[in-house]
């Protein structure tokens, strides 16, 4: 049979090593030998410890914490692939970073988004793999093919699942509404809102003022968001809705990044249950400090 590129291999990088082996286990192949070090002086060195000429290569390397020693790390894998003449790269990137500064949003800023695609691909990769980017226009910042798979099937089948009654599915600002829409459709469950407004106040100060538009009072809530960084919006959208009536809080997203302060907030909120997946890895310290956390992979 004809192939247009040599043997599957699979390599992973320092960032999430637990994930890579998942997935080599699933696809019934052995994880590629690399030697993955940095000098005394931070400089990253990368040795394959086998041929990948002519392969089909697929690198494992979300660019989490901490971002830009993985990003720099993904990068010079590439490059160490590409020279030793790989037939094709493919960087799985499950989480990328700085996709938020997807555009020129005050004067004066950079599109790091932008910039980021531009190296991965000036490094050497011929296509990318991620999962739900933080805005979908990212994948026009690539020369090379994008594919953008998500995890919306595997987080809304888990909850209809659980069968939770009274349910209302709440986004936890404008911009998580489509995310929120297609799980309330999915679940056949209403659909509700949290604004935040600033309002004047005395001496020409602001304060925030959140509302929500739509009914929770008396139903179990599941707030649905791309990602947990600070847990600022979370954690706002869980008070909010409590204010409003709401019984029990869930919370589902597809990263679990976990910036300080968010496990402070998040137990200092009556949150029943956090749903994400294993995009980024999880310190067991972590782990520890939330009981309530459920890891999809």
């Amino acid at each position: 049979m004809y192939k247009m590129y040599g043997d599957l291999a699979v390599y992973s990088g320092r960032a999430h090593p637990e994930l890579a082996k998942e997935i080599a286990d699933y696809l019934g192949v052995k994880l590629g030998e690399i030697e993955v070090f940095e000098f005394p002086n931070e400089n990253i060195f990368a040795k394959l410890l086998s041929s990948v000429r002519a392969k089909d290569v697929f690198l494992i390397q979300p660019t989490c914490s901490p971002v830009n020693r993985n990003l720099v790390e993904l990068l010079i894998i590439i490059d160490t692939l590409k020279r030793d003449s790989a037939g094709r790269i493919t960087a799985v990137i499950p989480y990328y970073a700085y996709g938020s500064t997807d555009k020129k949003d005050q004067p004066r800023v950079p599109i790091t988004a932008r910039l980021v695609a531009d190296l991965i691909t000036v490094a050497g990769a011929d296509r990318v793999l991620t999962v739900d980017l933080h805005a979908g226009q990212i994948q026009g910042f690539f020369s090379i093919p994008v594919d953008e798979i998500h995890a919306f099937h595997m987080l809304s089948d888990y909850f209809i699942e659980k069968n939770i009654p009274d349910l209302v599915v709440l986004a936890p600002d404008v911009g998580a509404v489509k995310r929120a829409r297609r799980f309330a459709e999915r679940l056949e469950v209403p659909l509700a809102i949290v604004e935040k407004r600033r309002q004047p106040k005395a001496k020409g100060s602001e304060v925030e003022v959140y509302n929500i538009i739509g009914d929770v009072e008396g139903k179990n809530v599941l707030i649905v968001d791309d990602e947990i960084d600070t847990a600022t919006t979370v954690s706002k959208a869980a008070e909010t809705a409590k204010k409003f009536g709401g019984k029990d809080i869930y919370v589902c997203a597809v990263h679990p990044i976990f910036s300080p302060p968010s496990l402070e907030r998040l137990k200092g909120v009556d949150i029943k249950e956090i749903v994400v997946t294993n995009t980024v890895p999880i310190p067991l310290e972590k782990r520890k400090q939330l009981p309530k956390l459920q890891v999809l992979s």
